[in-house]
């Protein structure tokens, strides 16, 4: 019987080890071939190692195009990843902090088509926002990437409620009777309990900008203002010899920041999205 189990678990890590290696094969394919000169990237794709190491795809990718370096880019991304993240979870908290509080006319109503937001994909309202965004005058500008985040989005807002929903109420009759306004409430007693959720809208709000490449194709038509992820499309050219290396390199080097904030906010990113912090 201890025989059959030992064989049952190294069965399982076996299977489990392999469908992993599966899962991240082409991740790992990316980051050998940016190890490979251009002209062996496809001819040995099924290598994975490299003949021979040709890490000058780094310092070839860093220099950008156009007198433009990748620094400027990695610039641009943060610059616009964190403005918008803050601005998206600040916002998200407010508004579902008035959702699960308040109570007001029309509530259910607004909680209904906060919902129906989270439906709608991006390639059904972008029409109408390029049309507000070019009569504002922000095209071209990092404007339309940053400002639509202050007024909450939609997973975020509903990740929060769920949290403040399992905070109770008698907080609240408490404070009011030490003399804090609603405002009070929100900074003084919800604000600090709700911190996993917040942690964990902050980091999907983050993720998901700095892989966001459509609205920045649609936004940003000067290079000097490209992210990371418009700046990588750059390199490959239908009409002339792509460089492949190169833009491996430089995708490698555009994923150590969300591998980062995975290995370092795992924590409370398993802690923000479980369970115990969804309950009503």
């Amino acid at each position: 019987m201890g025989n059959s189990k030992k064989i049952r678990h190294v069965l399982y890590h076996a299977l489990a080890v392999g469908l992993g290696f599966i899962m991240i094969y082409p991740l790992l394919w990316m980051i050998m071939s940016s190890f490979k000169p251009s002209n062996e990237i496809f001819a040995n794709a099924g290598s994975l190692l490299p003949k021979e190491f040709y890490p000058s795809n780094y310092p070839t990718g860093w220099k950008g195009f156009g007198g433009i370096s990748f620094s400027t880019f990695f610039k641009n991304s943060f610059v616009i990843c964190l403005l918008s993240t803050v601005g998206s979870v600040f916002s998200s908290a407010c508004i579902a902090y008035g959702l699960s509080r308040l109570r007001f006319k029309g509530r259910k109503i607004w909680f209904v088509m906060m919902l129906l937001t989270m439906m709608l994909p991006f390639q059904i309202i972008m029409i109408p926002q390029y049309i507000i965004f070019n009569r504002a005058g922000w095209i071209g500008t990092i404007l339309p990437l940053v400002i639509p985040a202050y007024f909450g989005g939609g997973f975020f807002i509903f990740l929060i409620m769920q949290f403040i929903y399992g905070i109770p109420k008698d907080l609240d009759e408490a404070a009011k009777i030490d003399g804090c306004s609603f405002y009070g409430i929100f900074g003084r007693v919800i604000l600090p309990l709700i911190v996993p959720a917040l942690i964990t809208s902050a980091i999907f709000a983050f993720m998901w900008k700095w892989d966001d490449f459509l609205a920045s194709l649609l936004y940003l038509n000067n290079p000097s203002n490209y992210t990371v992820s418009l700046a990588l499309k750059m390199f490959s050219d239908p009409s002339t010899q792509s460089d492949w290396g190169a833009m491996f390199a430089m995708a490698t080097l555009s994923i150590l920041p969300i591998m980062l904030i995975f290995i370092f906010c795992q924590k409370y990113l398993v802690e923000g999205i479980s369970t115990e912090g969804l309950k009503g």
